[in-house]
Protein backbone atom coordinates (compact mmCIF):
# COMPACT_ATOMS: atom_id res chain seq x y z
CA UNK A 1 0.00 0.00 0.00
CA UNK A 2 1.17 3.24 -0.91
CA UNK A 3 0.02 6.59 0.36
CA UNK A 4 0.35 9.87 -0.52
CA UNK A 5 -0.29 13.71 0.20
CA UNK A 6 -0.39 16.18 -1.60
CA UNK A 7 -0.33 19.59 -0.12
CA UNK A 8 -0.74 22.93 -2.67
CA UNK A 9 1.47 25.60 -1.89
CA UNK A 10 0.07 28.41 0.41
CA UNK A 11 -0.97 31.74 -1.33
CA UNK A 12 1.65 33.55 -2.71
CA UNK A 13 2.67 37.16 -2.59
CA UNK A 14 2.61 39.28 -5.26
CA UNK A 15 4.04 42.62 -3.70
CA UNK A 16 7.02 42.92 -4.96
CA UNK A 17 8.13 41.86 -8.43
CA UNK A 18 9.60 38.33 -8.69
CA UNK A 19 10.39 35.58 -10.38
CA UNK A 20 7.71 33.16 -10.32
CA UNK A 21 9.90 31.02 -8.06
CA UNK A 22 11.17 33.66 -5.92
CA UNK A 23 7.86 34.80 -4.86
CA UNK A 24 7.72 34.03 -0.75
CA UNK A 25 3.94 33.74 0.70
CA UNK A 26 1.63 36.42 1.84
CA UNK A 27 0.49 37.09 5.06
CA UNK A 28 -2.83 35.12 4.22
CA UNK A 29 -0.73 32.27 3.17
CA UNK A 30 1.28 31.81 5.85
CA UNK A 31 -1.79 32.07 8.31
CA UNK A 32 -3.61 28.96 6.10
CA UNK A 33 -0.24 27.02 5.91
CA UNK A 34 -0.57 27.39 9.96
CA UNK A 35 -3.96 26.46 10.07
CA UNK A 36 -4.00 23.08 7.83
CA UNK A 37 -0.63 21.67 9.05
CA UNK A 38 -2.04 22.32 12.71
CA UNK A 39 -5.42 20.25 11.11
CA UNK A 40 -3.66 17.22 9.72
CA UNK A 41 -1.94 15.14 12.25
CA UNK A 42 -4.33 12.20 12.87
CA UNK A 43 -4.62 11.68 9.50
CA UNK A 44 -0.85 11.09 8.97
CA UNK A 45 0.75 7.77 8.89
CA UNK A 46 3.73 7.51 11.47
CA UNK A 47 6.03 7.71 9.15
CA UNK A 48 6.56 9.38 6.07
CA UNK A 49 9.34 11.34 3.40
CA UNK A 50 8.54 15.12 2.35
CA UNK A 51 9.18 16.45 -0.67
CA UNK A 52 8.70 19.72 -1.85
CA UNK A 53 9.06 21.68 -5.01
CA UNK A 54 12.38 24.28 -5.18
CA UNK A 55 9.70 27.12 -5.26
CA UNK A 56 10.21 29.52 -2.64
CA UNK A 57 6.15 29.37 -1.85
CA UNK A 58 6.15 25.49 -1.67
CA UNK A 59 9.27 25.50 0.46
CA UNK A 60 8.41 28.09 3.08
CA UNK A 61 5.20 25.71 3.00
CA UNK A 62 6.95 22.84 3.41
CA UNK A 63 8.84 24.58 6.20
CA UNK A 64 6.24 25.33 8.14
CA UNK A 65 3.99 22.18 7.93
CA UNK A 66 7.50 20.17 8.96
CA UNK A 67 7.78 22.82 11.98
CA UNK A 68 4.10 21.97 12.85
CA UNK A 69 3.97 18.22 12.64
CA UNK A 70 7.79 17.74 14.43
CA UNK A 71 9.36 16.73 11.11
CA UNK A 72 12.77 17.45 10.91
CA UNK A 73 13.65 20.43 8.75
CA UNK A 74 16.74 18.93 7.59
CA UNK A 75 15.03 15.89 6.27
CA UNK A 76 13.18 17.62 3.75
CA UNK A 77 14.04 16.95 0.16
CA UNK A 78 13.91 19.83 -2.57
CA UNK A 79 13.18 18.42 -5.87
CA UNK A 80 13.67 20.97 -9.42
CA UNK A 81 11.48 18.70 -10.93
CA UNK A 82 8.42 19.22 -8.59
CA UNK A 83 8.59 22.85 -9.72
CA UNK A 84 5.80 21.99 -12.38
CA UNK A 85 2.17 22.79 -13.34
CA UNK A 86 2.30 20.05 -15.55
CA UNK A 87 0.23 16.86 -13.87
CA UNK A 88 2.28 14.16 -16.45
CA UNK A 89 5.58 15.47 -14.83
CA UNK A 90 4.15 15.55 -11.55
CA UNK A 91 3.11 12.09 -12.46
CA UNK A 92 6.93 11.12 -13.46
CA UNK A 93 8.12 12.42 -10.30
CA UNK A 94 5.57 10.19 -8.10
CA UNK A 95 6.24 6.67 -10.02
CA UNK A 96 9.91 7.38 -9.20
CA UNK A 97 9.66 7.65 -5.82
CA UNK A 98 11.97 4.54 -4.27
CA UNK A 99 9.45 1.94 -3.10
CA UNK A 100 11.50 1.79 0.44
CA UNK A 101 9.32 4.86 1.14
CA UNK A 102 5.38 3.99 1.38
CA UNK A 103 4.26 7.03 2.58
CA UNK A 104 5.16 10.80 1.11
CA UNK A 105 3.98 14.07 1.24
CA UNK A 106 4.53 16.26 -1.51
CA UNK A 107 4.15 20.10 -1.59
CA UNK A 108 3.51 21.10 -5.31
CA UNK A 109 1.28 23.20 -7.67
CA UNK A 110 -1.50 23.52 -9.29
CA UNK A 111 -3.08 22.84 -11.98
CA UNK A 112 -0.56 19.69 -11.34
CA UNK A 113 -1.81 18.76 -7.96
CA UNK A 114 -5.44 19.26 -9.15
CA UNK A 115 -5.25 17.59 -12.64
CA UNK A 116 -3.18 14.57 -10.71
CA UNK A 117 -6.05 14.64 -7.65
CA UNK A 118 -8.63 13.86 -10.33
CA UNK A 119 -6.76 11.47 -12.54
CA UNK A 120 -5.41 9.33 -9.98
CA UNK A 121 -8.36 9.63 -6.81
CA UNK A 122 -12.03 8.71 -6.33
CA UNK A 123 -13.46 12.15 -5.73
CA UNK A 124 -13.30 15.01 -8.08
CA UNK A 125 -12.23 18.06 -6.75
CA UNK A 126 -12.93 21.21 -8.67
CA UNK A 127 -9.83 22.95 -7.87
CA UNK A 128 -7.50 21.83 -4.89
CA UNK A 129 -7.07 25.48 -3.30
CA UNK A 130 -4.51 27.21 -2.09
CA UNK A 131 -3.21 25.14 1.36
CA UNK A 132 -5.44 22.52 0.17
CA UNK A 133 -4.54 19.06 1.48
CA UNK A 134 -5.75 16.04 -0.18
CA UNK A 135 -4.60 11.89 1.16
CA UNK A 136 -4.47 9.44 -1.24
CA UNK A 137 -4.26 5.65 -0.97
CA UNK A 138 -2.60 3.50 -3.72
CA UNK A 139 -2.93 -0.53 -3.43
CA UNK A 140 0.11 -1.49 -5.02
CA UNK A 141 3.70 -2.41 -3.84
CA UNK A 142 5.56 -0.10 -6.45
CA UNK A 143 5.06 3.93 -6.71
CA UNK A 144 5.54 2.99 -10.11
CA UNK A 145 2.32 0.87 -11.13
CA UNK A 146 0.25 3.39 -9.06
CA UNK A 147 -3.56 3.73 -10.90
CA UNK A 148 -6.67 4.42 -9.61
CA UNK A 149 -6.19 4.72 -6.35
CA UNK A 150 -8.79 6.47 -3.27
CA UNK A 151 -9.26 9.22 -2.09
CA UNK A 152 -8.64 8.88 1.71
CA UNK A 153 -9.24 12.69 3.27
CA UNK A 154 -9.71 15.94 1.89
CA UNK A 155 -8.81 19.35 4.04
CA UNK A 156 -9.53 23.00 2.69
CA UNK A 157 -8.66 26.23 4.57
CA UNK A 158 -12.49 26.96 4.59
CA UNK A 159 -13.75 24.43 6.21
CA UNK A 160 -11.27 25.37 9.59
CA UNK A 161 -12.12 28.81 9.59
Amino acid sequence: MKHLILVRHAKSSWETPLKDRDRPLSKNGLQTAHLVSSAISKYLPKTYLFWSSVAERASQTALIFAQNLSYPIESIIFKEDLYTFDEQQLTHVIKSCDNDFDNVILFGHNGAITNFVNKFGDVFIENVPTSGFVSMQFDVKDWSSIKKGKTVKIIIPKQLK
